[in-house]
């Protein structure tokens, strides 16, 4: 074999190997937007006052978080075996697949350089650019813990181990998360202190949810209500089917 198609011999192996080691990557997500809601305000109890009198009240009440936005819903799809036109030589329909589902405000997102987000030494920064305040209760260390019980799984080929990020259990039919049926951690790409991609885990299909319909995810993401701000956060959302 003469010099030249030794060469070219080489580059074609080169690029062969170096498609077949490419990591699966979350893809962008298609979603229907089917409701929008917020919790109702309660209304105004009265009291008469007596001129003379005192009077001891104990009173409760709720207000709604200034910090966050929830989304449920259902997960359909495919895996499919496609070329770069998205021409499918073949797919496999999931009526309930399992994965995950992530959001984030980055429009690009660096998937090599996936990682658990730091809770513990980035929660100050990511506070304070949605406006929350160290002492809210609502506030992301408050609602996520590093001792969180998440599931074990991967993104983009890499393993997050059971309880290896920051989690928290969205709320089920039970009004609580005692059996974590809908999980949510932390992940960052690691371009910024700030950076959080949300990601819910698929793991737990057609599960009574906090409003007592069957849902595939529950999912939290942070959003500045606070004082004035009236403005909206874009979400990208990604899907990783198995």
């Amino acid at each position: 074999m003469n010099t030249k198609a030794l060469t070219l011999l080489v580059l074609i192996l080169t690029m062969f190997l170096a498609v077949n080691v490419m990591a699966v990557q979350p893809f962008g997500a298609n979603y229907t937007e089917v409701k929008t809601e917020r919790a109702p305000m309660d209304l105004a109890q009265d009291h008469e006052a007596l001129a003379g009198n005192v009077t001891e009240l104990t009173v409760s009440g709720f207000s709604i978080t200034q910090s966050w936005q929830g989304y449920f819903g259902n997960v359909t799809g495919t895996i499919q075996l496609a070329d770069a036109s998205d021409n499918q030589m073949y797919n496999w329909t999931l009526a309930s697949p399992e994965g995950e589902i992530y959001a984030t405000t980055d429009t690009s997102v660096a998937w090599v350089n996936i990682a658990c987000f730091d809770l513990a030494g980035n929660h100050s920064a990511l506070e304070t650019l949605f406006n929350i305040s160290s002492d809210d209760v609502d506030g992301v260390n408050e609602t996520f813990s590093d001792a969180g019980t998440h599931d074990e799984f991967f993104t983009n080929n890499v393993q997050f181990v059971a309880g290896d990020c920051a989690s928290t259990s969205i709320y089920d039919s039970t009004g609580a998360s005692v059996d974590n049926n809908f999980e949510e951690v932390l992940l960052t790409d690691s371009s910024a202190d700030t950076q959080v991609i949300f990601t819910s885990i698929l793991d737990e299909e057609d599960v009574a949810g906090f409003d007592n319909a069957y849902h595939d995810f529950e999912m939290l993401v942070l959003e500045d209500g606070h004082g004035t701000n009236t403005a909206t956060t874009t979400y990208y959302f990604y899907v990783e089917l198995e």
